[in-house]
């Protein structure tokens, strides 16, 4: 089984503080991997690594065979799919949907004068219906719900058939349909076999996707448990990670994590 990813001793600091103390992450092809923990904890941070946008302080960062800082990050980057916050608020509001998509190809969130080949047409239209949002390839992007714009991302971020998919909080701001339509969504590209390798950043247990098999636990900078997902959502990992007492259950293919009475 080949490595997809290998981080060691990887730190960032910035001035006196440290965003990310000593990781160690290794990822293998094949599986769905969860980034949970509190806010502060550096699963942002982390994923700016991965994601090649961040180069760490100190420690390897190995992305798809490449070293970080011994590599042209911008020929690894298409082979890395990225969904964010902070990518999504770059989508201009009056591009249309199938635009969105299509622009990943060319690493660009606005459409001026590339050219796009009936490949790429058709591989935005086939990611668009994957989603089930190809009814809405000539809307506005801006008049879309938080929902379908997600679903939209995430679309995007497969356009160029990458090998690692990176995904920051996806289900954040949605209502419960939402998430609800967002979650299902996901399990299907967890259960595909020629899905990339997957990694999901999130706050809340009840946001994992049936369909993933690990979990990378942190807590204050550093990695508090990191394994098969079975073995590290326990109530005692969790409640040492986000620091009360906490119930963990499991059922339906879905998690549940509350307070302890």
């Amino acid at each position: 089984m080949s490595t997809v990813l290998d981080l060691s001793g990887v730190t960032v600091r910035r001035g006196t503080t440290t965003i990310l103390d000593s990781v160690d992450w290794r990822v293998n092809e094949g599986e769905r991997w969860i980034v949970l923990g509190p806010n502060g904890a550096g699963k942002t941070t982390l994923l700016q690594i991965v994601a090649t946008r961040m180069h760490p302080t100190a420690g390897r960062a190995e992305v798809l065979g490449a070293t970080l800082g011994h590599t042209d990050v911008f020929e690894l980057r298409p082979r890395v799919g990225l969904s964010s916050a902070s990518l999504a608020d770059r989508i201009p509001g009056g591009e249309t949907v199938r635009d969105v998509v299509l622009t990943a190809a060319y690493g660009v969130t606005g459409r001026w004068q590339e050219t796009y080949d009936d490949v790429d047409e058709q591989r935005a239209t086939d990611l668009l219906a994957a989603f089930d949002v190809a009814k809405l390839a000539d809307r506005h992007y801006g008049t879309l719900s938080e929902g379908e714009r997600k679903r939209v991302q995430i679309a995007r971020a497969l356009m160029t058939d990458p090998e690692l998919l990176l995904l920051d909080e996806p289900a954040a701001g949605l209502d419960l349909g939402g998430r609800e339509e967002l979650l299902a969504a996901l399990t299907e590209l967890a259960a595909e076999p020629t899905s990339p390798v997957l990694v999901l950043v999130t706050h809340h247990v009840e946001e994992i996707p049936e369909g993933f098999t690990h979990v990378l636990l942190m807590g204050r900078s550093r990695i508090h448990a990191a394994g098969p997902i079975d073995e590290v959502l326990t109530a005692d990992h969790l409640s040492a990670a986000f620091g009360l007492p906490l119930v963990v259950a499991h059922g339906g293919g879905r998690w549940l994590a509350r307070a302890a009475r």
